[in-house]
């Protein structure tokens, strides 16, 4: 696809009303081609082979087969990019973790009544252009269970007091995350972490990580405290910041303008820990699209914290990362597999800098 094309567009779903709103109002937005629709995976199976759309737009509930199901079979087969349509129900979210798992470059939330999915045009049509620009050889990989070999624990930290780690992240990102937290020991520092994602799915990332990882994980509430061994993930749909009260940090939630068209907004995060944590605070920005958090990067190392960005080879989209190093925000471009142990050894330089360890 040359930059100038439309990105084809390929809808699957069982109802003809959301098939035919989204054909209507996705075709009025720039660069997107809808170039045909399917009731169910069969048929889209037929379509992706006549059509080969660069976006598949993809329900998750379907009679004959579910869209999970076809999404594993046809990324293992025919690879498309995808988007998921998911219910917001703790069912929903659940599925939203598979469907990532399974190779989506990302999921939004359907609205429960079919003649109300025009409204998610505007954010399905950004999310579209965005997919389109994904590197689909590196999602398979990112997704690949034998490409990402759990990671031994880095090595405990002998003091994590007041040591903050923000890390922020959007498309590729929930896998992207996932891989950095799991290398990192139970008593690691305090994490905040800024993930584009829907309201309601945040919770089902955090709990999903939680039981995976060895600090405790959890979608953070207002004035939770930021302490070590915990970390933190932004709701959807509300920006997190870092505040400070004498010696506790602690995070508020607000619901302040989008930023990047995004809430949460890792520039909303990264500019409040620079704020507070200054040179106390380490900042990883992973693989997304778009140059959310390259600003908040360059303040938090002006602040004088330690700054790391994915690098391109390891990054399903080099945009958010990629922005942050062409404005000097990165003191290390690193890839995904040397991030944590990175971040973990400048905490331990910022803790003997100042004497805490």
């Amino acid at each position: 696809m040359t930059a100038a094309a439309a990105v084809k567009v390929l809808i699957v779903d069982d109802s003809a009303v959301v098939r035919e709103v989204l054909t209507r109002e996705l075709s009025r937005q720039p660069g997107i081609e809808v170039v045909g629709t399917a009731p169910d995976p069969y048929i889209a199976r037929d379509k992706i082979l006549q059509l080969d759309p660069d976006v598949m737009t993809l329900d998750v509930e379907m009679p004959r087969m579910d869209g999970i199901t076809f999404l594993r079979k046809i990324m293992q087969h025919h690879p498309v990019r995808t988007i998921m349509l998911s219910s917001l129900t703790p069912k929903g979210g659940e599925m939203a973790m598979e469907a990532l798992a399974a190779g989506a470059v990302d999921v939004l939330c359907k609205p429960g009544a079919a003649y109300t999915v025009g409204d998610l045009v505007p954010v399905l049509a950004q999310q579209i252009r965005a997919a389109a620009q994904v590197d689909i050889a590196k999602m398979r990989l990112a997704g690949s269970a034998s490409a990402r070999p759990s990671a031994p624990a880095t090595k405990a930290l002998l003091q994590t007091t007041n040591k903050i780690l923000a890390i922020g992240a959007s498309t590729g990102g929930t896998r992207a995350i996932e891989d950095m937290l799991m290398s990192m020991p139970a008593n690691c520092p305090a994490i905040v972490i800024a993930q584009h994602m829907p309201a309601g799915f945040t919770q089902s990332f955090s709990q999903r990580l939680d039981r995976i990882c060895a600090m405790e994980v959890r979608e953070a509430k207002d004035g939770d405290s930021v302490v070590p061994g915990v970390a933190l993930v932004a709701p959807g749909n509300y920006h997190m910041r870092l505040s400070r009260s004498g010696a506790r940090y602690y995070v508020e939630l607000t619901q302040t303008e989008r930023r990047h068209f995004q809430r949460p907004a890792v520039d909303e995060l990264f500019e409040s820990v620079a704020e507070y944590a200054g040179r106390n605070a380490v900042g990883a920005i992973l693989t997304g699209m778009g140059a959310d958090g390259a600003e908040g990067l360059l303040k938090m190392r002006e602040a004088g914290a330690h700054t790391i960005a994915q690098d391109e080879k390891t990054s399903v989209v080099w945009g958010m990362p990629g922005e942050a190093v062409k404005r000097g925000a990165a003191v290390e471009v690193l890839p995904l597999p040397q991030v944590a142990t990175a971040a973990l050894v400048a905490c331990q330089e910022s803790a003997a800098r100042r004497g805490d360890a």
